[in-house]
Order: structure tokens, then C-alpha cells, then sequence
């Protein structure tokens, strides 16, 4: 949801500020990273560009909803694209909606899934230097998600172990769209690696690993296309849980990030009574996967389920665990929640602060703030 009134005041109810865990940026021009790069990947990418396992190699697989897949007012008056300009992206996003911490989430250019893997790596260092260069240092409101070759264990862990320890890193960032389901043990490095650093992983709704994009082939619409992230993460979720991750790594905390949390409950209840019935099978899983779910896993909020009922919403939150849902407007992309109108149930002010600030504190580590002696909320 969005209006192009974005400069009113969050409702009195977010009184602390909110934590916004999915926020947007993107290079001016792919040039942007070629100060990152060393000269033989540099020639690469203008020789080669990027090559996934994505057979539309200057498009997307499905015709975007919106041009760049924004918002129509997102487009900063300077020039360039939604998502490229800090200083618009403060005037129209964190300080009207007085967001106190905002989790970058790259989506392009991308080095997650480069089937050339060394090429792919040099691209994960070079989008995690132009993150703290270009937006984390210069704004230390934003923190940044570390970008990693996925499909390269090794040198993911290596990436990791690069950066470990700057506190401009909120999480690691994988793609649910990978090439194998990521409870498999070739990812369990990464777990592990994340563990011993305690970052926690943070899986937003992207990738290509070569499949369709539904477990029935390819669909015809955009709609459809969109929907399926849904789909990614209850697959997503259902390779870790009984591939025994939450088991083998009980500490790791993993965000599921743009793909809808209405879905949690009935997954949940389907996946304890297969638990159940074939335990024998995945005698390495002893807890039904409910358990996990309210252990390990937290969901962010956009893009939000609006059922006819919205007392059904709170259903859902309260199956799931109040500490269990993590607010994000995913700006500037068309599909925006703006936080002064994203819950229409009526919840109280200590669940509110829960959903927009505490519950990313928790999980992040982030200080909670406290309000200032005037009433205007400040970060601590």
C-alpha cells in the first residue's frame, strides 16, 4: 500500500520509531561498482555481463507490474532510478516515517547466483564495499544485508569471515530461488558460519535457480509470477525444517523476507501432522515443525495478507507468535506498505511497538531506543 502523501506522521502508536527490514537500493549505473572491482572482473562484466541461470538475460523473466518496479513518486528529482538516491530516499522514506533503522536489501546487480562462481564473488565484495561507501556509512540509519556466492559455500563463508564483526551488517542475504533446496547440507557452511558470527540469514523473496518459478511450470502472468514467492518460501521453509538445519543449528536465526506470512499457520499444521506420521523417516527432525517455526524462523510483513475480516489477521500474528513478525514497507517498489496505514485491526500500543520496533531489535540486536524528553523518538 502507498499514497503519495508519504510526508504524514506515523500514527501515535509507532511512538518509538519503527525498524524497516526491507528497504531497497540500487546502482545509478552498473559503473557504479567498477571502483569495487578488480580490472579482470571489471572486463569481465563489460564483456560478459551477467550470466545466471535465467534465460532473459536483459529482462526479468515476467514484464514488471511498474517501471523499475516502483512507485510512481519514487523517482528522485535529481535523476536516476528509484532506490539510487539517499538523500531523496531520506526526504521521502526514513524521515517522514521516522525510521530509526532500515535493513538494505540488493537485489541488482547481484552475485548470488553467477554461474560463474569467481566472477560471482568478486561480485558479492564489490556490492558489499559499494553498501557501506554509498549508503551505510554516509547514513547510519541503514545497515547492510552481506551479499554471498550461495552456490559457492566456500567462498560464501570466506565473504562472511571478510566482514565479520562490522556492526554495518545486519544479516547475511541468500535467495530462496537457489539451485538446490537450501536445507541441503552443501549450505550448511553458510549456517554454520552465520551461527559463529551470530548474523542472523536473511531470505528475500528472489533468484533464479534455472526451475520455473511454481511447482507446476512456468506461469503465464506477472500476477502469477508474484504470487509464487509465497510458494518459494513454504518450500524454502519445509527443505529446512526437515532436512534437520534447525536441529544441526538450533541458535540460527533465519528472516523470511517479501513473501507473505498468512501462509505460516496452515504450513505448519501440515508439516506437524506428516512429522507425526513419518517420524520414522526423519528421526533426525525429534521436534514437530511448529516448534521450529516459533524457534528459528521470523517473517516479515509486506507484503501483508488483507483478509475480508482483518480480526482474521490477528489470528494469524497470534498462531504465529507476537514476537515472530518483523515490520518492512519494502520501498520504493509499487506494492509499498506505509506503516501510518499497513494495520487496519485495531492492536494495542505494546503490540504495535512489538511489530515496528522490538521484535527486529531482538532478533538484530539493535539498541532499543528511548524516547526523547520532548516526545520525538530518537535512536540510542
Amino acid at each position: 500500500m502507498w499514497t503519495s502523501a508519504c510526508r504524514r506522521r506515523p500514527r501515535a502508536t509507532a511512538r518509538l520509531g519503527i525498524v524497516d527490514c526491507d528497504i531497497h537500493p540500487i546502482t545509478r549505473t552498473p559503473k557504479d561498482l567498477h571502483p569495487y572491482l578488480p580490472t579482470r572482473w571489471r572486463r569481465h562484466l563489460e564483456t560478459y555481463g551477467s550470466f545466471q541461470r535465467n534465460p532473459f538475460f536483459a529482462n526479468t523473466a515476467y514484464p514488471r507490474y511498474a517501471p523499475a518496479l516502483s512507485r510512481r513518486d519514487a523517482w528522485p528529482p535529481g535523476g536516476g532510478t528509484p532506490g539510487s538516491d539517499l538523500d531523496f530516499m531520506r526526504e521521502q522514506h526514513l524521515e517522514p516515517n521516522n525510521v530509526l533503522v532500515g535493513l538494505l536489501q540488493v537485489l541488482a546487480p547481484s552475485g548470488i547466483a553467477q554461474r560463474n562462481v569467481d566472477f560471482g564473488a568478486a561480485m558479492c565484495r564489490a556490492v558489499n564495499e559499494w553498501q557501506l561507501v554509498s549508503w551505510t556509512t554516509p547514513e547510519p540509519r541503514l545497515r547492510a544485508c552481506l551479499t554471498i556466492p550461495q552456490e559457492d559455500p566456500a567462498q560464501a563463508v570466506a565473504e562472511i569471515e571478510h566482514w565479520a564483526g562490522d556492526p554495518a551488517f545486519a544479516q547475511i542475504a541468500m535467495a530462496p530461488r537457489a539451485f538446490n533446496p537450501l536445507g541441503q547440507r552443501r549450505y550448511w557452511p553458510i549456517y554454520e558460519a552465520a551461527v559463529a558470527h551470530g548474523l542472523p540469514i536473511g531470505l528475500h523473496g528472489s533468484g533464479y535457480g534455472g526451475y520455473p518459478d511454481t511447482g507446476s511450470g512456468n506461469p503465464s502472468y506477472y500476477a502469477e509470477d508474484h504470487h509464487s514467492n509465497a510458494m518459494s518460501m513454504q518450500a524454502l521453509v519445509t527443505s529446512l525444517m526437515f532436512e534437520g538445519v534447525f536441529e544441526r543449528f538450533p541458535d540460527l536465526k533465519v528472516v523470511l523476507i517479501e513473501g507473505g506470512f498468512a501462509w505460516a499457520p496452515s504450513l505448519a499444521w501440515r508439516l506437524d501432522k506428516l512429522w507425526a506420521r513419518m517420524a520414522d523417516e526423519v528421526p533426525h527432525v525429534p521436534e514437530p515443525p511448529s516448534a521450529y517455526l516459533r524457534r528459528n524462523l521470523w517473517i516479515t510483513s509486506q507484503p501483508m495478507e488483507e483478509p475480508q475480516k482483518p480480526r482474521h489477521l490477528r489470528d494469524v500474528i497470534g498462531w504465529m507468535g507476537e514476537d515472530r513478525l518483523l515490520f518492512s514497507t519494502d520501498y520504493p517498489h509499487w506494492d509499498y506498505d506505509d506503516p501510518t496505514q499497513v494495520f487496519k485491526v485495531g492492536f494495542d500500543d505494546e503490540l504495535l511497538d512489538k511489530l515496528f520496533l522490538g521484535n527486529a531489535c531482538a532478533v538484530y540486536g539493535f539498541t532499543l531506543p528511548e524516547p526523547a524528553a520532548s516526545g520525538s523518538p530518537r535512536a540510542s
